[in-house]
């Protein structure tokens, strides 16, 4: 039986835990239970060698508001502890970097040359700049802002202006007033961490200048249902969203969303395309209701969805226990490839430790020689592969398992395997 939410739980000062009863979208107390993956560490918050068994953990619950539908984590952490030193770098990933260069592209041609060139735009999130650099090699004024202390000097070498601070209605207007308007405002990755929709949305709308667009691109809750995608449930997202809520909330802020497309990336995204209401710049594309009907068709509204989500989850654990129980006996190496964020939330529900996985390799530097959250796993480079030469590699990063079976012909070569967990245990 699911576990129904009914009031707000105090704040616990001490472990940074934002427990609330009430949905984020439209603060109604009626959020159900519909997944329960226990405790886990924050999913990049990775402890440094001898900093291991300290790091806290926090429940990690998915919820459903049983008045809009809407799709939320139960228990939030305070921003503070999840971004004030990032370990994830948008460049790592070949294909994330070709994907937001191509982002770049699109916007380009969407908006066209003003008076003033394609004029100013800011990457909310910008991480390392990626976008904003692209964006930048077009003739855009690029500008971006993120709270990551350690990844503004990334995005600097890039020469991207980069303010350190959190978006929200009080910095979209010092922006406003310093640099001014924005034709484009973009939020790749980042629109699912903001717990307090309302005044970031205040904050869009003051900064986003008439006849600009505001594009978002999310994790998609029809994607996560249809792959089972449990493991990108971590405590940064806050939101798992569907069209229609958004819509709603949107328009509550005099923005309309004109369009929409899903997208491949990582396990499957939705771009959404905004402009302030009544613009009439740009008329509503009929992608709009029609992915809208899609996510009523596939029940996305329903709780029973996601009860069978719960299942299948449950059965990925059971059978990666096996696999690797089964690789153990055989006396094969078995290794991880891939410390995403991802990563965290699968060897916890899996009870995977340093038992199972002697060590993940993965190619960025600001990971290795850390340790995964709560089940210390080592964190060790790629070169690792070619000193232990595992049997196989349990690819945490599954939603890039084409781009990395490119990356290691060698170990393929020589008879390498890899096991991909998800959408459900398979050998490749």
């Amino acid at each position: 039986m699911k576990t129904v939410i009914n009031r707000t739980r105090e704040t616990d000062a001490t472990a940074a835990l934002l427990s609330s009863g009430h949905c984020l979208l439209c603060g109604a107390e009626e959020l159900e239970i519909v997944l329960d993956l226990g405790e886990t560490g924050l999913a990049n918050n990775l402890p440094a060698a001898g900093a291991c068994g300290g790091e806290p953990v926090f429940p990690l619950r998915l919820a459903r508001c049983r008045r809009c539908t809407h799709v939320q984590l139960a228990d939030r952490v305070a921003p503070e502890l999840l971004y004030g030193h990032y370990l994830y770098v948008s460049s790592a990933s070949s294909t994330l970097d070709r994907h937001l260069r191509s982002l770049a592209g699109a916007i380009a041609a969407r908006t066209g040359p003003g008076p003033d060139g394609l004029g100013r735009s800011l990457d909310i999130g910008c991480n390392d700049g990626t976008l904003a650099a692209h964006m930048s090699r077009l003739g855009f004024q690029a500008h971006g802002i993120d709270p990551a202390e350690n990844l503004a000097p990334l995005a600097r070498a890039r020469g991207i202006a980069v303010e350190v601070d959190y978006f929200g209605r009080e910095i979209a207007r010092s922006l406003r007033n310093r640099l001014g308007a924005m034709r484009v405002l973009t939020a790749t990755n980042s629109f699912p961490h903001i717990p307090e929709l309302n005044g970031y949305l205040e904050g869009v709308a003051e900064l986003l200048e008439p006849g600009g667009v505001f594009v978002i691109e999310a994790h998609y809750l029809l994607d996560l249902v249809e792959q089972c995608a449990f493991d990108t449930i971590y405590h940064e997202h806050c939101h798992f969203w569907r069209l229609e809520p958004m819509m709603a909330l949107f328009a509550r802020h005099g923005l309309e969303i004109f369009d929409c497309e899903r997208l491949p990336v990582h396990h499957g995204q939705l771009r959404v395309w905004a402009q302030r209401s009544g613009a009439g710049a740009r008329p509503v594309s009929g992608r709009v209701a029609a992915q809208c009907a899609a996510e009523r068709a596939a029940g996305l509204d329903r709780s029973e969805v996601y009860g069978e989500l719960a299942r299948k989850a449950a059965a990925v654990r059971r059978d990666l226990r096996t696999a690797l129980d089964g690789f153990r006996r055989q006396g094969r190496l078995v290794a991880g490839y891939g410390a995403p964020a991802k990563a965290s939330t699968l060897a916890a529900w899996c009870g995977l430790g340093a038992g199972d996985l002697p060590w993940i390799a993965d190619r960025n530097p600001l990971k290795q020689g850390r340790f995964t959250p709560g089940t210390h796993i080592p964190i060790v480079g790629p070169e690792r592969m070619e000193t232990e030469r595992p049997d196989y590699l349990l690819l945490f990063a599954w939603n890039f398992a084409e781009e990395i079976c490119a990356q290691l012909p060698a170990y393929r070569e020589r008879g390498g395997r890899f096991l991909i967990p998800v959408p459900e245990v398979r050998i490749v």
